[in-house]
């Protein structure tokens, strides 16, 4: 063995935080079934070689921790499936698009599972827990996209890109067109609308007429609920 090989750890020698990460794919797969549950991290542990009460124990018994560790997971494939170097390449627009649709590849095999996570997110107890879960995607997004921005544009591009990102989970959940090509087309159309307030936000705000200020959030939301 060479320097630079070095044997993965043992399932027993890891770190809860590893454990935690290590396990969220294969909790995943199993939640399709059994629900973001006990049993579904005990077949994980199964499948792994871990200690089935150690990997309920790096999870709290909380459902809602399974599913951050999994979006955590999402988050990693999302950034390996599209290199700063091939971002470089590309316009901001994108930039964005690869990356949303990095991100939808990653979990289109397990779109069961997503869909019981959003339910469980949906709940009034998780609310808080789920924007800030959302909100750390679209960060991500935007910063790995070359966004540096502070002001009140960092919070407004985020925004947008979340209702955008929302909208079009819905659509993929559902869609059985080849390729996902009803997704891609709905998320194209919503992408043109973040372009579109970007190029007009500069004017907008800068404008001495109140009538042409434009609410952000009625137009956030007809991002999200386009007219038909």
């Amino acid at each position: 063995m060479t320097e630079d090989a070095i044997a993965p750890l043992a399932p027993a020698d890891l770190t809860l935080d590893e454990l935690r990460a290590a396990l969220a794919p294969l909790v995943a797969a199993n939640a399709a079934f059994d629900g973001w549950s006990d049993k579904a991290v005990e077949a994980a542990a199964r499948t792994f070689g871990a200690d089935a009460d150690v990997a309920r124990l790096a999870y709290g018994g909380s459902a809602v921790e399974m599913i951050d560790a999994w979006f955590g997971e999402i988050d990693r494939r999302m950034m390996e499936a599209v290199s700063a170097d091939a971002l470089a390449a590309m316009k901001i627009r994108e930039r964005i698009t690869a990356l949303v649709e990095a991100r939808l590849a990653a979990v289109a095999g397990e779109r069961e599972a997503l869909r019981r996570a959003l339910a469980i997110l949906a709940m009034p107890r998780n609310v808080a827990r789920a924007t800030k879960l959302g909100w750390r995607t679209v960060d991500l997004m935007w910063r790995l996209a070359g966004d540096k921005a502070t002001d009140y544009n960092h919070y407004t591009k985020r925004a947008m890109l979340g209702a955008v990102y929302g909208a079009t989970i819905a659509v993929f959940l559902d869609d059985e067109s080849g390729g996902h090509a009803d997704t891609r087309a709905f998320l194209a159309r919503r992408i043109d609308g973040i372009m579109r307030f970007e190029k007009m936000k500069g004017r907008i705000l800068s404008s001495r007429d109140p009538e042409r200020r434009l609410s952000l959030s009625r137009f956030i939301g007809r991002l999200r609920y386009p007219a038909v």
